[in-house]
């Protein structure tokens, strides 16, 4: 949920101001001033989410790194209704794909939201490396292979034509927009199968879709499996509890990643916290992590189209603010690593150890600030990617990515007011790795 946010959030943003001024210093994890801060390197070309903007809004990057040649890999990114955006090292614009146009007037456009990488997905025609996005206009997934011997227009798109909805029966399900929302792929390492999750919009259901090749070299898929997520918890005090949202929503989840190594699948829940579990979705799914807001009621107002939130038990976490929203991976040779994750509501990332056996233990944080007047920093952070491989002499020690849902400054719309822009800062992954000392 970039820049547009939840009634939820809304409230929920201005408890976690008050939460936050009442935190002692010393809590781990609390967002009291002390996480390091890392600035970016260069950032992407604004996207604005109006009409003459083409209605694009910033949302998810994946990094793809060209083995051949890692100076010249590529960023990969949704830009909603805008389609998709491939940029260079540099942050500048390579290539622009349209999202699809809607079956009919009335019907939903096209809308990328989340987007992940398969390395060497079997096609009738060899093995390629493709972009998985979610096609939330039409709830389908859309797959583009990558060839780097096009430089000015590197992805095609070999999506079957005849690719069925992921959970909706009809383009009636689909313009209610219940539909494919965030996406992560995985690789089963003793089957040799690819895969996506997907979860919904407005849902708490999380979908394993595996990737199959056609005899025509394009690529469909098939649902295996889904699961729910839970929509309301028991708290301690022994009431029964669900964040506030509009009528008929449930607590969603977006971002995801899949560790390769353990087939681990992380998913945020954006108002509940992050659920760990197995990425062939077979067995319970464990909270690793609850968001700050996790408990506290609140009271849906349709005339204001906000939550009114009550007093706060004390049963959420320390160090996410809702939403939860990108999930990355940060994976070391040794097999160490750190999960990234977007708190978004105070615009930090919060780390936890990729081990298992070590429950995922908290490590530490940091946020992302402006570089300088024109360089800003990452506000409301929906998606992010991290990749840690040399990239060339720009980016020896890899790179970050993560979406910036308040790209300053502000560009006048012609009507008193301002253009909603966003886009994505590039950040040199060593300097990471220094600030959080990882």
């Amino acid at each position: 949920m970039t820049t547009h946010r939840t009634p939820y959030r809304t409230a929920a943003l201005a408890l976690a101001t008050t939460v936050l001024a009442l935190l002692p210093s010393a809590q781990a994890g609390a967002d009291d001033g002390s996480l390091p801060t890392v600035t970016p390197v260069s950032e992407t070309p604004a996207l604005y989410d109006d009409e003459a903007g083409g209605n694009s809004d910033a949302d998810d990057p994946a990094i793809w790194r060209n083995a051949a040649d890692p100076g010249r890999s590529l960023v990969i990114a949704t830009a909603k209704e805008g389609g998709l955006r491939v940029y260079d090292l540099d942050a500048g614009l390579v290539q622009s794909l349209p999202a699809p146009r809607p079956p009919a007037e009335d019907d939903a456009p096209g809308r990328y939201n989340n987007v992940d990488l398969v390395t060497g997905l079997r096609t009738s025609t060899g093995r390629a490396d493709v972009a998985v996005v979610s096609d939330r206009g039409n709830d389908r997934l859309r797959i583009y292979r990558i060839d780097p011997s096009k430089p000015g227009a590197p992805l095609t798109d070999i999506t079957d034509p005849a690719a069925a909805p992921v959970f909706s029966t009809d383009q009636s399900e689909i313009n209610d927009q219940r539909t494919a929302y965030g996406l992560a792929t995985w690789q089963d390492k003793s089957t040799g199968r690819t895969y996506a999750l997907v979860s919904r919009r407005e849902r708490t259901s999380l979908a394993l879709v595996e990737l199959k090749p056609t005899a025509s070299g394009t690529v469909t898929y098939r649902k295996v499996r889904s699961l729910d997520l839970p929509a309301s918890f028991r708290l301690p005090n022994g009431t029964t509890w669900s964040p506030c949202a509009e009528p008929g929503e449930l607590p969603q989840v977006e971002g995801m990643v899949v560790d390769p190594t353990t087939g681990t699948l992380y998913a945020g829940q954006e108002d509940i916290g992050i659920w760990r579990m197995r990425a062939d979705l077979t067995i319970k799914p464990v909270l690793v992590d609850k968001v700050r807001e996790y408990g506290v009621p609140g009271v849906y107002d349709e005339a204001t189209e906000e939550c009114t939130l009550g007093a706060d038990p004390g049963y959420g976490g320390e160090r996410l603010a809702a939403d939860v929203e990108g999930l990355t991976l940060f994976q070391q040779s040794d097999g160490d690593g750190y999960l990234f994750a977007s708190s978004q509501g105070d615009d930090t990332f919060a780390l936890y150890d990729r081990e298992v056996s070590e429950d995922n233990e908290y490590e530490g944080g940091f946020r992302v600030g402006a570089a300088s007047a024109t360089l800003d920093g990452s506000e409301e952070c929906d998606g992010a990617a991290v990749l840690n491989a040399p990239l060339g002499s720009d980016y020896p020690n890899g790179l970050l990515v993560v979406q910036d849902g308040h790209e300053t400054p502000d560009v006048p719309d012609g009507e008193g007011g301002t253009r909603t822009a966003t886009g994505f800062k590039f950040v040199d992954l060593g300097d990471v790795v220094e600030a959080a000392d990882l």
